[in-house]
């Protein structure tokens, strides 16, 4: 009789921890490994499809390249607790050669990236495609370590549990090895609605 009471609630509590409980990421779909969404010193559009957002970073330096990067991207639907987004834009471009820090204005989170290379700089202008949804506010913001750990080197960021969302970022730039390091702004969100601006 337990033994049929034990396989009878365990696939129960298994449903109802993941849906209430933090739970982690399956391992992301980026495509075909040898799928990028660029390629070396072009520009590129990646946009998540309506109602996901980005939760993981990939990407291969290349000197021999103009100092370049490959990148690939995987979304996941936001919590449904968020609901729909209400609008998305693009947020002003970060300039090549420099160092930035930006966060999704509105409250916005991450669901796509626009850049464009120049060869003058060897480096990447980047551009945040933002979403909002509702009026919900990030908060317990902090910032991951950076990505890719030494410049050169090949990246791969993933967020690891469910109702972390990407704000934005924050990014150095080596004038000696021409490549980046970034600094993801990872926040939670409300499951209500709120009236603060970009908190």
């Amino acid at each position: 009789m337990d033994l049929v009471l034990l396989c009878v609630f365990l696939p129960l509590v298994t449903v109802a921890w993941g849906q209430y409980g933090d739970y982690y990421y399956g391992p992301y779909n980026y495509g075909d490994n040898d799928e990028w969404v660029n390629v070396y010193r072009q520009g590129f559009n990646f946009q998540c499809p309506h109602g996901q957002v980005i939760v993981a970073v990939r990407s291969v330096f290349n000197k021999k390249e103009g100092s370049d990067r490959l990148w690939n991207y995987a979304c996941m639907p936001a919590a449904q607790s968020l609901g729909e987004p209400t609008e998305c834009w693009w947020e002003e471009i970060n300039r090549a050669g420099t160092e930035w820090y930006q966060t999704c204005s509105n409250n916005g989170l991450v669901a796509g990236f626009q850049s464009q290379y120049f060869p003058s700089v060897l480096d990447r202008e980047w551009q945040f495609y933002c979403c909002r949804y509702s009026r919900r506010c990030p908060y317990s913001c902090w910032l991951t370590t950076e990505y890719p750990g030494h410049y050169g080197e090949d990246m791969d960021m993933m967020m690891y549990t469910y109702d972390h969302y990407i704000r934005g970022a924050t990014t150095t730039f080596s004038a000696v090895d021409r490549d980046r390091q970034w600094k993801f702004i990872v926040c939670r969100m409300t499951e209500y609605d709120c009236p603060f601006q970009n908190v």
